[in-house]
């Protein structure tokens, strides 16, 4: 089964991205949703998605699992649920209990919009991510080079926990790279519970002058950095609409995947995601 570990689903008209405000996110400003997908995967030899949340609102990963329970092709989701709540337990198991609660596999937080690079360190996110992994949850990293030095402390302190850096922590592509973003990235990788998303790259680069060739240095690292067993594909549909069309993402990562060997292209489409989020299909 090939699946997508990173799409999304929204529509500003119902509700409130602050992120969406810029005005070069213009062209992904409405809305998008299962059906705009579905002929994307089939036309591209998807199988299957995990759809990751978008904003921070519990109403969301609520709407998410109702999606999930009417579309058979989302096999996931990662959604949002307050860290800091000292009765995020109760809300989790609450979650589990919706219309296409066994679905939800992972929660995620926008860490790199927090003022604190060490927001992941503060004591009542630790706590609310003990509850996380408690039920067997993982957790997606959404930081940049920032933040990546507290995702590496939060890794150790929770060792027999499953994370998911989503984005490849959104190395400054279009800048050329950076030494501290390799070394930094080494560092999460040498903890071995941290799978890593090759998602979201493109819209990191000049999203008018990018190419395979240019993604593949970064592809490289992370591949040399966590192995072909922690590498999982994603598309981060419909972000990625503002560098390239599903199609051509998809191709780009495939071409540097399958450079890298047929068997690290093969686990990137599936098997990777199917243990990172321990899906049930």
């Amino acid at each position: 089964m090939a699946i997508d570990a990173h799409q999304h689903f929204w529509d500003p008209a119902r509700a409130d991205y602050p992120w969406m405000d810029a005005s070069e996110l213009a062209p992904i400003r409405r809305a998008f949703g299962p059906t705009d997908l579905a002929p994307l995967l089939t036309a591209n030899g998807i199988d299957a998605s995990i759809v990751v949340q978008c904003r921070s609102a519990l109403a969301e990963t609520e709407e998410f699992l109702r999606i999930a329970q009417a579309t058979p092709s989302v096999v996931g989701v990662v959604g949002w649920a307050d860290l800091t709540d000292a009765a995020l337990g109760d809300t989790l198991d609450r979650l589990r209990t919706l219309p296409g609660g066994a679905k939800l596999v992972g929660i995620r937080h926008q860490v790199h919009d927090e003022a604190d690079p060490d927001w992941l360190l503060r004591a009542d996110v630790r706590r609310g991510l003990a509850a996380v992994f408690a039920r067997d949850l993982a957790y997606d990293f959404l930081v940049r080079t920032r933040e990546l030095p507290a995702a590496i402390a939060t890794a150790k302190a929770f060792p027999q926990a499953r994370f998911v850096l989503d984005h490849a922590a959104k190395p400054p592509i279009a800048d050329g790279g950076s030494i501290e973003w390799s070394d930094r990235i080494a560092a999460l990788a040498a903890c071995g519970n941290v799978w890593c998303k090759i998602s979201g790259l493109a819209t990191e680069a000049k999203w008018t002058d990018w190419d395979a060739e240019r993604l593949f240095p970064f592809v490289q690292h992370v591949a040399n950095c966590f192995g072909e067993d922690r590498l999982i594909f994603g598309s981060d549909w419909p972000v990625c609409l503002l560098a390239g069309s599903y199609g051509e993402i998809k191709g780009a990562l495939e071409a540097c995947l399958a450079k890298l060997g047929a068997s690290v292209r093969e686990k990137a489409f599936g098997v990777n995601a199917k243990r990172a989020y321990r899906l049930a299909t």
